[in-house]
């Protein structure tokens, strides 16, 4: 009653063990490819860490470098610009993570909380009532007459390319830790266990416990399980290619580290230009909104001080040194494995089991 160790000598085995040889053989394979991806998926994993602490890291550095433009510069809104602030960088942090929002709804979001705060305590500092109706009428303000100038534009545009490139690293290295689960927990067909049964434990049912099989017969029975995963190999040299792609933007002018401490920049330009354009800007919210309350007094020259400069510079350079440095290391790792799909097969049939310093070997049907 044999269905895959058919021979004419006497044999050893019986349908139940055949059973129990395919079972072992599901399991033995599972193992055998788990190992192989061990090494692979345990670099990307690692540079998904290194990545979001990195990232982490960089986003603490430019949120604070951030707040202390307010702390600095404008005092008198920086208590009260703190959580926009918070607010643009949370944004930021899950655009790069992947969630569906845009650079550019975040920093417009950003701008519309801004401006009722640089109107009220830098334009006409003068202005007690500032009711949640006349703050969200100089939000909406914010929209048509454009009190930023060019400059909210342009941080959108300098950010929405650094973060598009890192945005899409993250989605990779998950998308490439998804394909490795895949093939590992690939089914095989019965056709395939069966043919694993009578390469690996055929023999035994002739008391032929230490015959391993022959090279050659091992790989046409490995790439013939295997099909469907060496079918991968051409999507994995694309998948590759656009690592190194992605590695590429990111460490060249679309730089993530240089754009998140750019914003700091962008946005006292930004402020600056409202303030050299108050006039204007005060008589057009006028007509929209209504005047305010005021009272007497403007701000005493102590609450603005001049913009100094980080003194975390060293640090942030150092952290700057160190993330380019493992991009490197990580698509110098991921290059050499091009091939991981379409020698799948080879690698299988390396080592253990198969005769590689022996004149016999096992065919599938006899010792040669």
């Amino acid at each position: 009653d044999l269905q895959i160790c058919q021979h004419r000598a006497p044999t050893c085995c019986t349908k139940k063990m055949e059973d129990s040889y395919q079972a072992a053989v599901r399991r033995e394979r599972t193992q055998s490819i788990q190992a192989l991806n061990f090494e692979l998926k345990y670099m990307i994993v690692g540079h998904i860490t290194a990545f979001q602490e990195a990232f982490e890291s960089l986003l603490r550095f430019a949120e604070n470098h951030t707040s202390s433009l307010f702390e600095t510069a404008y005092r008198p809104m920086a208590k009260e610009a703190a959580e926009p602030v918070k607010e643009l960088f949370t944004d930021i942090s899950l655009y790069i993570l992947g969630a569906e929002t845009t650079v550019e709804s975040a920093v417009l979001r950003f701008f519309d909380s801004l401006f009722p705060l640089v109107y009220s305590r830098l334009i006409n500092p003068g202005i007690t009532d500032l009711s949640e109706d006349y703050t969200e009428c100089l939000r909406l303000t914010r929209q048509d007459i454009n009190p930023f100038g060019r400059y909210s534009k342009n941080m959108v545009t300098e950010l929405s390319k650094s973060l598009w490139a890192s945005r899409m690293l993250s989605q990779a290295l998950s998308l490439g830790i998804e394909v490795i689960n895949t093939t590992e927990h690939a089914a095989l067909t019965k056709e395939c266990s069966k043919a694993l049964v009578r390469m690996q434990y055929c023999p035994h049912c002739q008391g032929l416990t230490l015959i391993r099989p022959c090279v050659g017969y091992c790989l046409n029975v490995m790439r013939g399980c295997l099909a469907s995963v060496s079918e991968l190999d051409a999507q994995w040299r694309e998948y590759i290619s656009t690592l190194e792609y992605l590695t590429n933007e990111m460490a060249a002018s679309h730089d993530l580290e240089i754009a998140l401490t750019g914003i700091r920049n962008s946005i006292n330009e930004a402020i600056l230009h409202a303030q050299l354009n108050g006039p204007q800007l005060s008589a057009t919210v006028d007509k929209v909104c209504g005047q305010p309350k005021q009272q007497e007094g403007n701000l005493s020259s102590d609450d603005i001080v001049p913009v100094r400069e980080a003194t975390e510079t060293r640090t942030f350079m150092m952290a700057h040194t160190s993330l380019n440095n493992k991009r490197r290391e990580f698509i110098n790792y991921m290059k050499r494995s091009r091939t991981f799909h379409a020698s799948i097969a080879e690698r299988l049939c390396d080592g253990d089991l198969v005769m590689r310093d022996s004149s016999t070997c096992w065919n599938g049907e006899d010792v040669v």
